[in-house]
C-alpha cells in the first residue's frame, strides 16, 4: 500500500479554499475532509499516493501562505489502517 494521508491547516476559510482548490488541481489527491477546529482555524485532509499527497501539500501550502495564514503542513506516508477511520 502506497497511500499517504496529507494534512493542511490554515486560519480563515479563504486560505483554506485556496489551499483545498490548489491542492486538488496540482496533483491525483482526494479531498477527504474539512474539520473547523474553532478559532478560525481549518484543517484540511487529502490521500492519494505519497507522491501525489507530498506535491499537493505543497502546492496547497504555497496558495495559503499568498492569500492568508499557513499554520501547518503534515504528509504521513503509509498510515496505520485505523488512521483514516479518524476522519471519515
Amino acid at each position: 500500500m502506497n497511500e499517504a494521508i496529507g494534512l493542511l491547516e490554515t486560519k480563515g476559510l479563504i486560505a483554506s479554499v485556496e489551499a483545498a482548490d490548489a491542492m486538488l488541481k496540482s496533483a491525483n489527491v482526494t479531498l477527504v475532509k474539512q474539520i473547523n477546529i474553532g478559532a478560525a482555524f481549518i484543517t484540511t485532509v487529502i490521500k492519494g499516493d505519497v507522491g501525489s499527497v507530498r506535491a499537493a501539500v505543497d502546492s496547497g501550502a504555497a496558495a495559503a501562505s499568498k492569500v492568508g495564514e499557513l499554520v501547518s503542513a503534515h504528509v504521513i506516508p503509509r498510515p496505520e489502517a485505523g488512521l483514516m477511520k479518524n476522519f471519515i
